[in-house]
């Protein structure tokens, strides 16, 4: 389980590392920014999918859809900011 949990960290601190990068590329699309800034009001806000006080299932929705978002965001971006951004990280 933390094996798990510890794999599930490293990709996402990387992928969120790569979207920071992504973000202040000169040529970043204003969509990249407004997917950003849905992803953290949404990690943010006291609405939920899942209330986080249902004990160990609330916090999921957390865990898996933010990391899905911040993935399919980076998916979509142009080659030239992908490649800038990765070789940054």
């Amino acid at each position: 389980m933390f094996k798990r949990l510890a794999l599930l960290w490293t990709v996402v601190r990387g992928d969120a590392r790569q979207l920071w990068f992504a973000l202040r590329h000169p040529a970043a699309p204003g969509w990249l920014k407004l997917g950003t800034a849905l992803i953290a009001l949404y990690l943010f806000s006291p609405i939920d999918l899942l209330p986080d006080f249902i004990p160990g299932i609330g916090i999921v929705d957390d865990i898996v859809l933010v990391p899905l978002a911040i993935r399919w965001l980076l998916k979509r971006l142009p080659a030239e900011i992908t490649r800038s951004a990765s070789a940054r990280r």
